[in-house]
C-alpha cells in the first residue's frame, strides 16, 4: 500500500542491482601516474564520451588524484591516499612515512631515497594505483585498463606494471608512452608530424610522431569484434589513428625540482619539506600567469609548526626566470630537443615538416619555457592542449584499434666472428632509431669457425652511444651535469642461444640462416633455415627490446 501522495514508478519495482546494471556504463579506463598528480579518465564503449571519475575521498578534483601515499606510524598497513593526506598536519605529513615525488624513481637504475620514505618508490605507486582501482564506482564496467608510462625507464616501467596488474580481472591492459598518448590528445587530423613536450613533474619528454592517414589516404575504420577470443557485447567503431614515433629524448627532471630551487633560492638555510614545497608550488603557478609583469613581486607565507615562525616566500617572474637559467634548465631543454630532431631526421623528417608542436604537463605554462619553445620551433605554429589531462586523453582514443609504431632506443646486435680480425665483433641486427614492430625479417647467414662445429651460440647485446644528462642531488637540490659520450653495450639476454648443426660444419661453410623480427608487445624473434639441409628452425622467443 503506498503512502499519501507517494506515486508509484517503474522504478519502485527494480532491486537495486537491477538500477545498478541499468546505470552500467561499459568501456575504457585510462589511469595516468604523474609525479604530482595522477589522472583517471573512463570512455564509454557505446557513446564514446571520455570522463574523468570523482574518485572520493582521494580525488582533488573530479579526475584528478594528488599522487602522495601516507603510512600510519600506528597501524601497520594503514594508509591514506591522494586529497585524505591534505587533512593531516605538517608534522605528520613529513617523511619518513609520507611517499610523494615518487613515480621519477620507479624503474630507475640509480634509486635516490632522498627522504627517507618507509615504502619503496615502486610499493608507493602500487598501492596507489590499487586504491585506485578499488575506489572505480561499480556503474563502471571495466573492459580495457590503458596505462601511460615514461620514455627514460619503459621497459621497467612496463615490467613495475604488469606485476601490479597480473590479478586484475580486466580483459585487456596496454600501455602508451606518455608524449605518443599526448599527440593524440591533441586532437590531430591522419598525416599530421607533430613534436610533443612533456613537462611533468618528474620529467622531461620530448617525442617526434607521425598520426597515419591523411595525404589523400582514406581514413579506415578499425571494428573491434573479438577481444582474447571472446565475441564483444558491442561492435566498437573507431577511426584508426597509427601513431609511428620518429625520434624521442628525455629527461628526468620535472617541476619538483623547479619548486626545490625555488626554496633553495629564497631561504638556502631550510630543510625543504612537502608544505614548504606545496607554497613554492603554488608561487610557481602564481608567477605562471599572463597577468602580471616581469617585474610584480608574487608573495605566498607558510607557518613552520616547530617553531609558529612565518617564512615569506617572495619572487617575480624576471628573477624566477634567471634562476631556472641559471640551474641549466634551458641548456638540458635544449640538449633533449636537439637530440630528438636528429633521431626525426634520422627517420626522414625536418623540424620544418611539422604540422605543429604540442606542449602538455604542468610545466607547459610557465611563459619562459614556451617562449623557448616557439622561438626554437618557429615557424612552427604551437598548439596548447589541456596540459594536464591530454595524455590521458589521448591513451583513451589510442586503444581500442589503434596501431603505435614505436623505435627503438638502442640498437640490438649479434655477436660473430670476423675471420679477417680473427676476434667476435658486434653486428648490427636493429639500429638505434628503427621502427617497431617490424615489417619484414632482418636476415643474416652464419658459418662455422671451426672444424665439426656442433653448434653455432648467439649472443646478442644493446648497443649505444650518445651525451647524456645526468641529475645529480646535493643535499636534496637537483643539479644538472652532462656525462660524457661513450659505447654502451648492456648484454641483451643473461643466456646463450644454441642451435645445434646437424650435420656438424666446418670452416668456412655457410650453415644458417636466421631471421629476426619485433613483435607488437615488443618481444624479439629469431627463427631459421639449415642452409644444408633446408630444415626449418622453429621460432625462439630472445627478449623483450624495449
Amino acid at each position: 500500500m503506498s503512502h499519501p501522495g507517494y506515486e508509484k514508478t517503474m522504478d519502485d519495482n527494480l532491486s537495486s542491482e537491477e538500477i545498478l546494471n541499468s546505470q552500467r556504463k561499459t568501456g575504457t579506463l585510462a589511469i595516468d601516474l604523474g609525479n604530482c598528480t595522477t589522472i583517471v579518465a573512463f570512455q564509454d564503449e557505446l557513446n564514446r564520451n571520455i570522463e574523468l571519475l570523482d574518485l572520493s575521498p582521494i580525488s582533488r578534483i573530479p579526475g584528478e588524484v594528488p599522487s602522495l601515499v601516507w603510512q600510519n606510524p600506528k597501524l601497520n598497513g594503514s594508509f591514506l591516499f591522494g586529497q585524505e593526506i591534505q587533512v593531516l598536519t605538517s608534522d605528520l605529513k613529513r617523511s619518513p612515512y609520507l611517499s610523494s615525488d615518487f613515480k621519477r624513481w620507479i624503474g630507475s637504475q640509480k634509486k635516490q631515497n632522498l627522504n627517507d620514505e618507509k615504502i619503496s618508490a615502486e610499493k608507493a605507486g602500487e598501492l596507489l594505483i590499487k586504491k585506485i582501482w578499488d575506489l572505480i564506482p561499480d556503474i563502471y564496467e571495466i573492459k580495457r585498463l590503458v596505462i601511460t608510462a615514461p620514455i627514460e625507464t619503459y621497459k621497467p616501467y612496463r615490467k613495475w606494471l604488469y606485476e601490479i596488474f597480473g590479478n586484475f580481472n580486466v580483459n585487456e591492459i596496454a600501455l602508451v608512452d606518455e608524449p605518443t598518448a599526448a599527440a593524440i590528445g591533441a586532437g590531430e587530423n591522419g598525416g599530421a608530424k607533430l613534436l610533443v613536450v612533456d613537462i611533468g613533474g618528474s620529467t622531461i619528454d620530448m617525442s617526434m610522431v607521425q598520426i597515419e592517414g591523411g595525404e589523400g589516404k582514406a581514413e579506415p575504420i578499425a571494428q573491434l569484434m573479438r577481444f582474447n577470443g571472446k565475441d564483444l557485447e558491442y561492435e566498437t567503431k573507431q577511426v584508426f589513428r597509427g601513431a609511428k614515433v620518429l625520434g624521442k629524448a628525455g629527461l628526468r627532471l620535472g617541476g619538483k625540482d623547479l619548486d626545490k630551487w625555488i626554496l633553495n633560492f629564497l631561504h638556502p638555510d631550510l630543510d625543504s619539506n612537502d608544505d614548504l614545497l606545496f607554497a613554492c608550488e603554488k608561487l610557481k603557478c602564481k608567477l605562471s600567469s599572463e597577468d602580471i609583469s616581469d617585474s610584480t613581486s608574487l608573495t605566498e607565507k607558510i607557518t613552520l609548526v616547530e617553531t609558529d615562525e612565518i617564512i615569506t616566500l617572495r619572487l617575480n617572474r624576471e628573477t624566477f626566470e634567471e634562476l631556472l637559467c641559471q640551474r641549466g634548465l634551458i641548456k638540458s631543454l635544449k640538449s633533449v630537443l636537439e637530440k630528438t630532431l636528429s633521431r626525426g631526421r634520422a627517420s626522414g623528417v625536418e623540424l620544418r615538416e611539422l604540422s605543429g608542436v604540442i606542449i602538455v604537463g604542468g610545466g607547459s605554462r610557465i611563459p619562459l619555457i614556451r617562449r623557448w619553445i616557439q622561438k626554437e620551433i618557429s615557424p612552427v605554429p604551437l598548439l596548447t592542449p589541456p596540459p594536464i589531462e591530454a595524455v590521458a586523453v589521448g591513451a583513451l582514443k589510442l586503444t581500442p584499434g589503434t596501431i603505435i609504431k614505436d623505435i627503438l632506443h638502442k640498437g640490438i646486435s649479434i655477436q660473430c666472428w670476423d675471420p679477417r680480425s680473427l676476434k667476435h665483433i658486434w653486428h648490427p641486427i636493429f639500429l638505434a632509431g628503427q621502427h617497431w614492430p617490424t615489417t619484414k625479417p632482418f636476415e643474416i647467414i652464419l658459418g662455422a669457425n671451426q672444424i665439426k662445429q656442433r653448434a653455432i651460440e648467439l649472443k646478442f647485446a644493446l648497443i649505444e652511444q650518445e651525451l647524456n644528462h645526468e641529475i645529480i642531488y646535493t643535499n636534496g637540490i637537483p643539479t644538472i651535469q652532462d656525462s660524457c659520450s661513450e659505447l654502451k653495450i648492456e648484454e641483451f639476454n643473461n643466456n646463450y642461444v644454441t642451435i645445434n648443426l646437424d650435420p656438424n660444419g666446418m670452416p668456412g661453410e655457410d650453415c644458417l640462416k636466421l631471421m629476426f623480427t619485433i613483435a607488437e608487445d615488443g618481444t624479439l624473434f629469431v627463427e631459421g633455415i639449415d642452409l644444408r639441409t633446408n630444415k626449418h628452425i622453429s621460432q625462439i622467443t630472445l627478449g623483450y627490446i624495449n
